[in-house]
């Protein structure tokens, strides 16, 4: 009788489950309101006009129109911008 113990699972072999964070409505792209336009961890991306910004960092349309990504004195934004017609 071999007296050898049962092979368990490696240590360290374990990942935590992905958030799925980042763009999920790319500039140019419609957007409708309440919509999620980033998912993010801190203000990576800030508020512009026509969204806002979760508890957690989230920006969501607060408007429909195009999407908008701009930069200002080094500070990524995003806006919306009205559609007309």
């Amino acid at each position: 009788m071999a007296h050898i113990k049962a092979g368990g699972v490696a240590k360290g072999n374990k990942d935590s489950v992905s958030k799925r964070l980042g763009v999920k409505v790319y500039g140019g792209q419609y957007a409708a309101p309440g919509g999620i336009i980033v998912r993010q961890r801190g203000t990576k991306i800030h508020p512009g006009d026509g969204v806002g910004l979760g508890k957690d960092h989230t920006i969501y349309a607060t408007a429909k129109g195009k999407v908008h990504f701009s930069v200002k004195r080094g500070q990524q934004f995003v806006s919306i911008l009205p559609v007309h017609g």
